[in-house]
């Protein structure tokens, strides 16, 4: 198993601590004046979804967990009920029901019928990873200038799954965009 320290930290790495594992949902560097620097740490556990916040010198090690993506690979996202989240096992048709904890912020940007890949350790599934990349339609937004095609000046827009984000104002309602599911940012037009 490779190591990490907390130096190296980032949002969405897996790592093993005390027999458990955890997922880093923020970390911050700190400095401060005086004493030594730390990693300001939130961290989920995998398997219980228990969010806790903790502070590790940066030189401490772990090992880095091994995710497992092949357990159920690439699942497809039916429907949700309430909260629960259904994907569909592309070999056995088998729905796979999901809590909404589970998803994670990128899943805004998901609509039926799109394939994620479910995250596991060891058989307990812990995240849904949405395509990096996803083509929506904007359902809502201020009408777009002719001619205005300043791509430094954005509006906000609804997409067909309810998220918001900042487009350019030459985007209209109906206009199919690109967005990056990593960072919630627009790309450009769909093609």
């Amino acid at each position: 198993m490779a190591t990490i320290t907390a130096g190296e930290f980032r949002n969405g790495k897996v790592f093993e601590m005390e027999g458990k594992y955890y997922q880093v949902v923020e970390f911050q560097h700190v400095k401060p004046g005086k004493g030594a620097a730390f990693v300001r740490t939130k961290m989920k556990n995998v398997v219980t979804g228990a969010v806790t916040e903790t502070s590790f010198n940066p030189t401490a090690k772990f090992e880095e967990a091994f995710i497992e993506r092949k357990d159920y690979e690439y699942m497809e996202y039916s429907y949700n009920d309430g909260d629960l989240y259904y994907f569909m096992d592309q070999e056995t048709y088998d729905m796979v029901p999901l809590n909404r904890d589970m998803l994670g912020d990128a899943f805004r940007f998901v609509k039926e019928n799109t394939m994620c890949m479910i995250l596991s350790i060891k058989g307990n599934v812990f995240g849904v990873e949405p395509p990096n990349f996803v083509d929506l339609e904007v359902t809502e937004t201020e009408p777009g200038l002719a001619g205005n095609t300043a791509t430094n000046t954005l509006k906000p827009a609804t997409l067909e799954t309810g998220a918001e984000i900042k487009v350019p104002l030459f985007i209209n309602i109906g206009d199919k965009i690109q967005i990056d599911t990593r960072t919630g940012e627009y790309i450009g037009r769909a093609k």
